[in-house]
């Protein structure tokens, strides 16, 4: 199923540089050192390599950072979002501890798996006084990554004779990064017992690893870098808090019948003090956590989201809405929707790509489709992304809130930002509406009644692709139903469905 993908944009150097921010500078490293990479065909030592670590190690340090304002580098530069800063709390200064945790016998060489693990590598080698620290990127499948490397890289690896820090965030389904760095270290000669590894968890590589992945990582030491938590992070504004319940990986949904994806749920907290019920979210450390708050205050000014109150270290501090579940109706649907595509935001997969996922998906549900794409992809906007009934609220006093409406245009995931007219296919699939009422909606909101068909393909063809990695066989049929009736594959092919598709096989 073809469900992940990852964000890139591009940034100008010069206002990454000037702005002294540890995490923007973790993604221009980034994107310098990739694309050596992507040049050259393989990771080596080059200087703007060495020049990227040694400026974040500045930043770590509190020291004035300016390895990298010394050397010419390209106006702009494209890079790609952490997702352990964006999505997963990963925290620097736990790597820092976890790090320090450690009896080195001498210091350590430190490897750091791009794009996070780059940073964090640089963080780690901070800690411990590192004299060596390089980032590697491991490629291929995804869950058979393997590493290039220079000659030179590979024999400045095997000249080390002390204790190596493997440090990255995950491990995720397949812990293949990982494993790409350990079996090219087991190549070299080193033995499991002078490896460290700086994962973000203390799970085990998930299903998708290799009994050879799950070797490697069972025979080295592994030293958790815990995320970020909220312990009196927002008393002076709330109180002291009389009770933290955990909601993270869908508790909340416990004992409601409904369906959770636990690996991609935030951390989330439900804080009860003497002031009233707050939810303290996760949102983003750096940038993507300031433009959710952005987001979240225009959402509440419409009188459509909870109230933000505060942003700090990523985790978003919002009133508790207490209500129950309540359709839409027609009117606070469009305005909802209006609203949102009146967001810009960076284009997400382009229309070929999503055909191709939807092509790629319905093969796995026993589906045989060829979207051709319509020519305007229209213009990409801050979708909701995921309009699912169990997430609008009427409140005692009437108001319907959409919550969890902040992530899905930049979520883990390869749809981004679209056009509208996803959201508009979103509510058809989740909301159940006709095509009278689709039609009425594409008119309210200048939608491409063309577009808003190949999104009837494309938006439950992810959905069932995702919840395929989430284990929820109940959601993926029904899903497929959903996808086998919009292709007109249910034995009563539609005008509209044949409209949408100008090639089925």
């Amino acid at each position: 199923m073809l469900v992940y993908g990852d964000r890139h944009r591009e940034v100008a150097t010069r206002d990454i540089l000037s702005s002294g921010d540890f995490f923007q500078a973790a993604e221009l490293a980034q994107g310098l050192v990739d694309a050596e990479f992507q040049a050259r065909g393989i990771d080596e030592l080059t200087p703007l390599h060495l020049a990227a670590v040694e400026h974040l190690r500045e930043l770590a340090a509190g020291r004035a950072a300016d390895a990298l304002t010394r050397r010419m580098l390209p106006r702009r530069v494209t890079v790609k979002e952490p997702e352990g800063y964006a999505f997963y709390a990963v925290a620097p200064e736990a790597y820092a501890d976890a790090a320090r945790q450690v009896a080195w016998p001498s210091p350590p060489l430190v490897i750091g798996l791009r794009s996070i693990g780059l940073s964090l590598a640089a963080v780690v080698a901070e800690a411990v006084g590192a004299d060596f620290v390089v980032s590697v990127r491991p490629v291929g499948p995804p869950f058979r990554r393997e590493l290039r490397l220079s000659d030179r890289l590979r024999a400045r690896l095997a000249a080390h004779d002390g204790p190596y820090a493997v440090v990255d965030e995950g491990p995720g389904l397949s812990g293949s990064a990982f494993g790409a760095v350990l079996r090219e270290l087991e190549r070299l000669g080193v033995g499991p017992e002078r490896i460290t590894l700086f994962p973000s968890h203390a799970g085990a590589p998930g299903a998708e690893a290799s009994a050879d992945v799950r070797r490697l990582w069972n025979a080295v030491r592994r030293v958790v870098a815990p995320p970020l938590g909220i312990d009196g992070l927002f008393d002076d504004l709330i109180g002291p808090t009389a009770q933290v319940e955990d909601l993270s990986g869908g508790a909340w949904r416990r004992g409601r019948g409904l369906p959770s994806f636990p690996q991609q749920e935030r951390l989330k907290f439900r804080l009860s003090t003497p002031q009233g019920v707050w939810l303290a979210r996760f949102a983003g450390l750096g940038e993507a956590g300031g433009a959710k708050l952005n987001l979240a205050r225009r959402l509440h000014a419409a009188g459509m989201g909870p109230e933000p109150v505060a942003l700090r270290q990523g985790f978003l501090l919002s009133r508790w809405v207490d209500g129950g579940t309540a359709r839409p109706s027609a009117s606070e649907l469009a305005a909802y929707l209006d609203l949102r595509r009146r967001q810009p935001a960076e284009p997400g997969a382009s229309l070929e790509s999503l055909a191709e996922m939807v092509r790629v998906n319905a093969a796995e549900l026993g589906l045989k489709l060829s979207p051709e794409p319509p020519a305007d992809a229209g213009s990409p906007v801050a979708i909701d992304g995921r309009l699912h009934a169990w997430e609008w609220l009427r409140t005692p006093e009437g108001r319907l809130v959409k919550v969890d409406g902040l992530d899905h245009h930049r979520a883990h995931d390869l749809i981004g930002g679209q056009d509208i007219a996803w959201d508009v296919a979103g509510a058809a699939v989740e909301l159940g509406l006709d095509d009278v009422g689709v039609d009425a909606l594409c008119a309210r909101l200048g939608a491409n009644a063309r577009l808003v068909a190949f999104h009837r393909l494309a938006y439950p063809a992810f959905q069932a692709g995702l919840w395929s990695f989430a284990g929820d066989p109940a959601q993926v049929a029904r899903y497929r139903g959903v996808l086998a009736t919009a292709a007109g594959l249910d034995g009563s092919p539609t005008e509209r469905s044949r409209t949408c598709l100008s090639r089925q096989t």
